[in-house]
């Protein structure tokens, strides 16, 4: 909230509030049969309510300064509130004064007989204001400071999510170049030209997730784009033992965690497909289906071993990636094709890039 937002609010709920005051007053009096007059109720209540208004920065400003501890608190305040009332009653009364005078009734009537009538009164009633408003304003300021706290521990777990997401994701890439240049590395004495082939390949998928290095999550499209880079390098290095679809259908501008299907991928070749004698099909397709988007790698290869696969880098690194994004909303799910091979398949929310 605004300076001048905060000083118009304070302002008009000070102004209400004496507004409310007089007007009760004035209709007191006319209830019991005195004569109506608005000058001294309202010059009464805007006077007393007004200073209050004033006082109001010093009374928070006491409020913050006695919050570390209670015996702190009553130290200061019990003295304060004295004080303050005091002052306050004084000040009011004399503005009172000043402004209309003796009581008109015509007896002889001082500022004495005044603060004699009504300094007690005054006095009380200043003394449960203060109290009330260091209440109220306390309130306030807890509030604002535990929206503060909330704001803070948020922005705090959104940084060490993309941190987490950023460390996730460098993990990959080190991970394929590793692999990558194994394969040119064996290609540069038995097929120099298909070495060099591969070479140009790398380059443009690095090309491509380079351009994406800053985002956790890109279009379908995108990342499609990205893994056929890298199924290109892929059909090089296996030629025709290797057989890949994509079909994406309508779910092309859904967000994805950006390369969530490479390392799928990857470890559909490297155990399921070229571990099979004459290699075999990888298919790769994303549906929605209500509010989530279901992504599933399948490959016609050994499948899953009988003991269970245990996870390596890529598939630890996809589900700890999407527990990052998505928390509970994502699953990621290993199970034995049919028909022989296996089948991964992830669901997370379905969100639509906004062009």
């Amino acid at each position: 909230m605004s300076k001048w937002k905060t000083i118009a609010i304070t302002f008009v709920f000070w102004t209400v509030l004496a507004l409310s005051y007089a007007t009760s007053q004035v209709f007191g009096s006319i209830s019991e049969g005195h004569p109506v007059s608005w000058f001294r109720p309202l010059v009464w209540n805007f006077a007393d309510f007004y200073l209050w208004m004033l006082l109001t920065p010093l009374v928070a400003w006491l409020g913050r300064l006695g919050a570390q501890s209670w015996r702190r608190y009553w130290s200061l305040h019990l003295p304060c509130s004295l004080s303050l009332a005091v002052v306050q009653s004084v000040l009011m009364l004399l503005i009172f004064w000043n402004v209309c005078g003796p009581n008109p009734k015509g007896s002889v009537y001082t500022f004495t007989d005044l603060l004699h009538n009504e300094g007690i009164y005054k006095f009380h009633l200043a003394l449960l204001t203060y109290w009330l408003m260091l209440v109220v304003l306390r309130g306030i300021a807890s509030r604002h400071s535990l929206r503060d706290e909330r704001l803070r521990n948020a922005q705090l777990e959104t940084q060490l999510t993309q941190s987490q997401l950023q460390v996730l994701r460098m993990q990959l890439q080190p991970h394929f170049l590793f692999n990558t240049l194994n394969a040119i590395s064996a290609l540069t004495l038995a097929d120099p030209s298909q070495a060099k082939r591969m070479i140009v390949l790398l380059s443009d998928f690095l090309r491509l997730t380079l351009e994406e290095r800053h985002a956790q999550q890109v279009s379908l499209a995108r990342e499609m784009q990205c893994l056929k880079s890298y199924l290109d390098i892929q059909e090089v290095r296996f030629q025709d033992r290797l057989v890949t679809q994509l079909d994406i259908g309508e779910a092309s501008h859904a967000l994805v965690p950006s390369l969530i299907l490479q390392p799928l991928v990857e470890n559909a070749l490297r155990h399921g497909l070229l571990a099979k004698t004459g290699g075999g099909q990888l298919r790769v397709s994303a549906r929605r289906v209500g509010a989530e988007l279901h992504l599933q790698v399948e490959d016609d290869g050994l499948g899953l071993p009988a003991g269970g696969l245990v996870e390596g880098v890529g598939l630890r690194n996809t589900r700890e990636r999407l527990q990052a994004t998505f928390g509970g909303a994502a699953t990621m799910e290993l199970r034995p094709r049919q028909g022989g091979g296996t089948e991964v398949l992830l669901r997370f929310p379905f969100v639509e890039r906004r062009p």
